[in-house]
């Protein structure tokens, strides 16, 4: 497992972010760049997520869109995890529909509050 820093700001935080929707994508990338974070992406698959994963360079925090045009992004959420890496989950799914394996996963529904968002990936 990477050593990875912690990200107490998002200042210089590299954040992967794994979203199928390009106006979602956009804005997320928008506000975690004002916020002074390296965006890695977006991606809009899976297999574009775990590319991204073994190129490197590794992220530091993550948010994924759990459900990419019908594929669900657990691998993605599966080797972050084995990288020790720290994710959030955006869904508009109710987060009690997740697998009971991401049951510790912080979850922010959608539409996104950006805000609340940030404080996630700084926790």
């Amino acid at each position: 497992m990477a050593d990875l820093p912690p990200c107490p700001t998002l200042e210089g935080c590299r954040v992967l972010v794994v979203e199928d929707d390009f106006v979602v994508a956009e804005d997320l990338q928008d506000e975690l760049e004002q916020q002074g974070a390296e965006v890695l992406g977006p991606v809009a698959t899976v297999e574009a997520a775990l590319s991204l994963l073994e190129s490197g360079p590794l992220p530091e925090r993550a948010i994924l869109d759990v459900n990419l045009r019908g594929t669900m992004v657990f691998p993605v959420a599966d080797a972050l995890r084995g990288r020790g890496i720290p994710f959030v989950f955006v869904t508009g799914y109710d987060h009690a529909a997740l697998p009971a394996a991401y049951a510790g996963v912080s979850c922010c529904e959608k539409p996104t509050d950006m805000p609340a968002l940030v404080r996630l990936l700084m926790a």
